[in-house]
């Protein structure tokens, strides 16, 4: 067995154990809350009382069981999300390019990004509401700036990390302006690229969510909020907070996989470290 394939197995084993803690520390703060006057289905149910809850055939609200209900908003809020994620992938890009081509304008604009992202996302919701006077708009374009950042700021560095003798010999070759771009600096920033996405993707649909409970209109956030009121039934909440997070590691996969099949040497360089 080769050290790679003991890391490998060592790093399974580390989250299984973490997997199997996390449980453990659920369900004994289950029963203990059940020993409370407050029973756990308004608190805290036991892991066995959520999944059943996915299964079961009661009606909670509009004539839905509460998966259905879970179900419906994820649609909703992976759709805002994912239209914001692909405006801001396109923009970050883009301007990368153009803050790598023009020395100027990476000086003037990127301290105003860093800026943009220092402000909370419940704080920026009602600016952008503002602004667009559309709720739905106003989740796409918060999805799209913090996106944005990442993506931005990743493809830039990527383009920078490119060495000199690199640059000296497409000189050296005649290249053009054009085949440096191409054939040195896009594919020297496809890996830095895909960092940008896997931490964009998972962020896009937590802000999707968060704004979601401030502004209605339907989303997981939305029904996050109305089930912490008892506007309906708490396994509503529950079933949100795993989706959600099931949702934000699937993001981060399926950025893994797009890096594995456009950039499958990156992967294997990081594997072999």
């Amino acid at each position: 067995m080769t050290a790679i394939q003991k890391k490998k197995i060592t790093d399974k084993l580390v989250i299984l154990v973490w997997i199997i803690g996390l449980i453990l520390v659920w369900e004994l703060g289950a029963t203990s809350i059940a020993q409370t006057k407050r029973t756990p289905e308004n608190v805290l149910p036991h892991l066995g009382q959520i999944v059943e809850s996915v299964f079961s055939d009661r009606m909670v609200s509009n004539k839905q069981t509460a998966w259905q209900i879970v179900i419906g908003n994820t649609g909703v809020t992976l759709g805002r999300a994912g239209i914001g994620f692909a405006i801001g992938v396109a923009v970050g890009f883009a301007m990368a390019l153009v803050m790598r081509l023009f020395l100027a304008v990476e000086k003037t604009v990127f301290p105003y990004l860093m800026m943009i992202q220092m402000i909370p996302i419940l704080g920026m919701a009602p600016i952008v509401l503002a602004i667009t006077r559309d709720i739905d708009k106003s989740r796409v374009v918060i999805a799209a700036i913090l996106t944005f950042y990442p993506v931005a700021t990743n493809t830039l560095a990527g383009l920078k990390s490119v060495e000199q003798e690199k640059y000296d010999l497409m000189h050296s070759l005649a290249a053009s302006q054009w085949h440096i771009y191409t054939k040195l600096l896009l594919p020297s920033c496809i890996p830095y690229f895909f960092t940008g996405l896997k931490i964009a993707a998972p962020m896009a649909i937590t802000a999707s969510i968060l704004v979601d409970t401030l502004q209605g209109g339907g989303g997981l956030g939305c029904m996050l909020s109305q089930s912490l009121k008892h506007a309906m039934s708490i396994y509503v909440f529950w079933q949100i907070v795993f989706v959600s997070a099931f949702v934000g590691i699937l993001s981060y996969q399926l950025m893994s996989l797009l890096e594995r099949l456009f950039s499958p040497q990156a992967v294997a360089k990081r594997s072999d470290v």
